[in-house]
């Protein structure tokens, strides 16, 4: 008897090689199993991650600097609002990008800072210079790097105070994309930083529901996928509105920006942005499960439907309203979660949108970009010299 390979997001697997899209779709597909597995490498280590970080975490006059570029720095921007509400330390999400262009702004040399690095490859060149001018510019500095590559040269910079949270190989994602790598550093981090065992028992519902979108909502993403609109919005409040940045950078990423992205908070839309609405615009909303703040989401998803403007709006949500319409994405499982819990499925939500989307339109998701216009490790940065008197050598 011959076997067969199973489907991937719906898709035969030899469909899935011959156009170049295979890496992309099993680097969804393996998230549940990679959340539940970088849950149980991190609880095993935890006890030498406190004791690395604890010191500068319960330092209320201390800092925790989340860092990275493009997809990774969305991480620190998804969880810096609630890791400053959970540890003594401020806690702020600040971009490579931002970090190594005006060092001055951000870095303290009299304040004690944990610098959190995010490295799928671990070879982008801000991220390496970010690590050095903390060090020459911070009197009490420590590094805590997140990385999927082992051999990436993020984790072997020589700094005195370091600790390398090395994840399972397979989340160094192949494909152009983040995919897997994002969800895994963003788990990572957060289960190190916070508690020993505080989301040891909430990681299978995690994983379940990020299952669960992966298997049941094929059928709603693959019809908008195939309405190829030129432009779609995300809008998420708190927690989610870095999650609705990293959905707007996947979209485009994978369709090699024919479409038009943006992102904001569902009261932030009304001011300006609202008017990025035209006929052929999709709108998906990622719904919190706080009650106080998803009231503020509901409003906004009715007023855009009540306009008639926009296509089509989608809500993403644990917690549906008493009926759920075509026009709801439901993640099972997670309607008393906090939402924490729901970064995971809500992103694999916006993965497979924007890998189906890609496929739609005849780009290949494993390469987008083939012209190498952008490419998986940044390249073409010109680094400078960062002199003691803030001044560049």
């Amino acid at each position: 008897m011959t076997m067969t390979a199973p489907d991937l997001l719906g898709i035969a697997e030899k469909e899935l090689l011959a156009t170049g899209a295979i890496w992309t779709a099993r680097e969804i597909t393996q998230q549940p199993a990679m959340l539940e597995r970088t849950q149980a490498l991190v609880a095993q280590l935890h006890p030498q991650l406190e004791a690395f970080a604890g010191a500068i975490t319960g330092n209320p006059a201390a800092r925790v600097i989340l860092t990275g570029a493009g997809t990774s720095a969305y991480i620190g921007q998804c969880l810096a609002p609630l890791l400053d509400r959970r540890l003594a330390a401020r806690v702020d999400a600040v971009p490579t990008t931002d970090l190594v262009c005006a060092p001055r702004l951000y870095l303290d040399p009299a304040q004690p800072l944990l610098l959190v690095s995010f490295g799928r490859s671990g070879n982008s060149p801000e991220s390496l210079a970010a690590v050095e001018l903390a060090e020459s510019l911070v009197d009490e500095v420590r590094h805590l790097v997140v990385t999927c590559n082992p051999d990436g040269a993020l984790s072997r910079v020589p700094v005195a105070h370091s600790m390398t949270l090395q994840l399972p190989e397979e989340t160094h994602d192949t494909s152009f994309a983040m995919t897997s790598s994002f969800s895994c550093m963003m788990l990572a981090t957060v289960a190190a930083l916070l508690p020993a065992g505080e989301l040891a028992s909430r990681i299978a519902p995690i994983a379940h529901a990020t299952q669960a979108v992966i298997e049941q909502s094929l059928t709603l993403l693959q019809s908008l996928a195939n309405a190829r609109h030129d432009r779609v919005v995300y809008l998420g409040s708190g927690l989610l509105q870095g999650l609705a940045r990293e959905a707007t950078l996947k979209l485009g990423e994978l369709t090699n920006g024919a479409v038009a992205t943006c992102y904001d908070s569902p009261l932030g839309f009304r001011h300006g942005p609202k008017t990025f609405i035209d006929a052929n615009t999709l709108v998906l909303v990622f719904v919190s499960n706080d009650p106080y703040t998803r009231r503020y989401d509901h409003d906004l998803i009715d007023e855009l439907r009540r306009d008639g403007r926009a296509a089509r709006v989608i809500e993403i949500s644990a917690r549906p309203r008493t009926a759920v319409s075509a026009d709801t994405l439901l993640v099972p499982g997670l309607a008393d979660a906090q939402d924490l819990d729901l970064l995971w499925p809500y992103v694999a939500a916006a993965q497979i949108y924007a890998f189906l989307h890609s496929r739609a339109r005849g780009v290949t998701p494993d390469n987008p970009n083939p012209s190498g216009l952008v490419n998986r490790v940044v390249q073409g940065v010109q680094l400078y010299p960062f002199g003691n008197d803030g001044s560049a050598t």
